[in-house]
């Protein structure tokens, strides 16, 4: 969480007062203050632009509150058999989940006991009421997803080889063209009393936008996740509201626009284009971490894979839910690379026996 040395003196003292007594009116407080009471309002719209109280009631914000953005899709996963032979009927072996860049690091996120809150869109369909109920009964905050009869709920189907690698992904997401900047506007104190907002790039790069502008004015600190190469073309050219990117080497090919490189430049550049932090995952290879103390190669965590469905989205929730705890970006990347693995070792997208205990017994295992 940011500093409240940003605020004025008279914010302050407001805040202060608030925090007394969050029942007070805004001419009691200016009465207390010695203020006039336009001026009392003018402060109370901006703690609540800034995040620091939560619009009217003057509810303070929970503290150290995760709150993921983006895609929450109906996920169909099919196994070959054998080799795939394009153009003709090949057995498999399917199962069905849920999944979602952003609703799979929620519930990575709810299942490490974070404070977590999930904003989405998914249509007003059995599939979606479904999704909800599972990401609420885990304890994630469902409350600000947005349901809509104008679109089914997102869906994605990944055929996957012998050798458990994607062969073909096939998706409709349709849905997400619907959440527009508006709706930005509308949950921006949710947003704002935040101390960490995790998006994705499933949204409409409109909605990408009005994000970030409206982030320079916020305390919380933004991470985002490119997705694919496609989406990451949504990002504008300013990335400086971004304060870690996740991202691959081809999607970061393609946010620079080049068509050839080392991930350890790519994050580099990236950095120059204003990125605070940025790690760049390089497959079975490891990840590079660039910071303001340089650029720097890490090796992964030794996996045996069944399935690599999610170890992205376990990379991100488990480097942000050490972050959230005050933990350095490094050590919070290990551990992220640790969940990554863990995930890949399960047929599931996010690992089914996933807890604080489970992710720290197998932390104090990969020491010895």
């Amino acid at each position: 969480m940011a500093s409240k040395d940003e605020l004025g003196a008279q914010e302050q003292a407001v805040l202060d007062l608030v925090a007394r007594n969050p029942f007070a009116g805004q001419q009691e407080i200016a009465s207390a203050l010695g203020l006039a009471r336009s001026t009392v309002a003018a402060h109370v719209v901006s703690l609540t632009q800034k995040g620091y109280i939560l619009g009217r009631g003057y509810v303070l914000p929970e503290p150290q509150r995760i709150t993921v953005i983006g895609g929450a899709v109906l996920d169909r996963k099919y196994h070959a058999r054998r080799e795939l032979i394009f153009g003709t009927s090949n057995p498999m072996q399917g199962s069905r989940s849920f999944g979602g860049v952003a609703r799979n690091v929620a519930e990575n996120l709810a299942r490490l006991e974070a404070n977590v809150s999930f904003i989405s869109i998914v249509g007003d369909d059995e599939g979606g009421r479904a999704l909800l109920a599972h990401l609420g009964a885990l304890g994630a905050d469902v409350s600000q997803v947005l349901s809509t009869s104008e679109r089914p709920t997102a869906e994605y189907a990944a055929i996957l080889g012998p050798d458990n690698d994607l062969a073909l992904g096939i998706a409709n997401m349709e849905v997400f063209d619907l959440f527009q900047p508006a709706h930005i506007e509308r949950i921006w104190p949710h947003l704002a009393a935040s101390s960490w907002v995790f998006m994705d790039c499933n949204l409409p790069a409109e909605t990408i936008g009005t994000l970030f502008a409206k982030k320079l004015s916020a305390r919380f600190r933004l991470a985002i996740d490119t997705v694919s190469m496609p989406k990451a073309a949504r990002l504008p050219d300013d990335l400086s509201a971004i304060d870690l990117l996740f991202t691959n080497r081809d999607e970061a090919r393609a946010i620079l626009g080049v068509t050839r490189g080392q991930a350890d430049e790519f994050a580099a550049a990236l950095r120059a284009r204003g990125v605070a932090q940025v790690l760049v995952t390089t497959g079975a290879e490891g990840y590079v971490l660039a910071t303001e103390d340089g650029v720097a190669f890490h090796e992964p965590v030794p996996a045996r894979p069944v399935d690599i469905t999610g170890a992205g989205d376990a990379m991100i929730a488990g480097t942000l839910s050490r972050l959230l705890d005050g933990t350095p970006l490094t050590q919070a990347a290990r551990t992220g690379a640790l969940l990554a693995t863990l995930t890949t070792e399960s047929r599931s997208s996010v690992h089914p026996d996933l807890s604080p205990t489970f992710l720290a017994t197998q932390a104090r295992r990969l020491e010895q």
